[in-house]
């Protein structure tokens, strides 16, 4: 199977390092199994030749046009690490031939596969208009108000599309290598997995700070403030829309433009936040923590821990990590 990875200045170092580790691993450990499937075979290409990474480090690389014809093109993470400064960077004229390598690849038909701030070159590029996507956590209000005809989640590590796959943030390389074997053995991505010492992590919510999500809108942010404030007490949408000098309507919208979800869900999350810190860090009963928290009792707490964060109070209590988050 041959994989090409489009390789860029600014590249990140552990993005490409970590992709090309999963598929060499799990070369290494296809004979373990007895229906080992093909061998995967890399190659780096570009659109420029030699590239530099973020860390300085020169990589050569074949030219796209050069290249034997993959069955999938990878684009690992690289640029700027802010949303203002990455959309001018996937945007400029220099990253035409990537973007033109990833819509020849996409017309051509083969299947892509993104990571990290590269979600953004490929929605620059226009070829995840109309389909789901994931990306980094916190550049997902960027992502959202510049490409909205994508369906972005970004609570999601991964997300999987008709010929595309995306994944999270700069560690996400990993589970998009995985996911990449698993595609041709899931056997064999389970055993890498094990090898790697990797834990399942489908999902990034639990590591999502909503105050940072906030900030890149003023009513979203008033209202991120105006819910810390009352977080002991039951949650009125009119008096927190009045507070903040809007109608409910107005901040029903603009929270979902920022962030993709309810004014209800993002209070709900940053409920969740501070009890989840209250867990780890104090000894406070449960029952203490959820009215702290705004909520009548333990029993609702943990049930919110469970749907939202696939957690409990004992769990947190030990310094376990979330495992998974579901999306209302």
């Amino acid at each position: 199977m041959r994989i090409s990875v489009l390789v860029m200045d600014s590249l990140f170092d552990s993005g490409l390092a970590t992709v090309f580790d999963v598929l060499q691993m799990a070369n290494e450990l296809r004979e373990e199994l007895p229906h080992p499937p093909p061998c995967w075979e890399l190659t780096r290409v570009s659109g420029h030749g030699a590239v530099r990474t973020a860390s300085g480090h020169v990589i050569e690389a074949q030219a796209v046009e050069d290249a034997p014809r993959p069955d999938v093109l990878v684009v690992p993470g690289a640029g700027p690490k802010q949303p203002a400064p990455l959309l001018e960077w996937v945007a400029a004229p220099e990253r035409g031939p990537e973007r033109e390598a990833v819509r020849r690849a996409r017309a051509d038909g083969v299947p892509l596969a993104a990571a990290c701030t590269s979600t953004f070159l490929l929605a620059e590029a226009g070829v995840l208009d109309g389909l789901a996507a994931t990306t980094s956590w916190w550049l997902a209000p960027a992502f959202r108000q510049t490409y909205p005809q994508v369906a972005l989640d970004e609570s999601h590590m991964l997300a999987h599309a008709l010929g595309v796959t995306t994944a999270g943030a700069a560690m996400a390389h990993l589970d998009l290598a995985l996911a990449l074997v698993r595609q041709a053995s899931p056997a064999l991505a389970d055993l890498t997995a094990r090898y790697l010492v990797v834990d399942h992590r489908p999902t990034q919510s639990g590591y999502a700070i909503p105050s940072h999500l906030a900030r890149t809108d003023p009513t979203v942010s008033a209202f991120e403030s105006w819910v810390r404030t009352h977080i002991d007490q039951p949650l009125r949408m009119a008096e927190a829309a009045r507070a903040v000098g809007t109608s409910e309507r107005t901040l029903q919208r603009a929270v979902d433009k920022v962030l993709g979800i309810s004014p209800l869900r993002f209070a709900q999350n940053i409920r969740l936040e501070q009890a989840a810190h209250l867990l780890r860090t104090t000894d406070l009963p449960t029952e203490t923590v959820a009215r702290r928290v705004g909520y009548e009792n333990a029993s609702t707490l943990t049930t919110l821990l469970r749907q939202r964060l696939d957690t409990t109070p004992g769990r947190l209590r030990s310094g376990a990590t979330p495992a998974s988050t579901q999306r209302a």
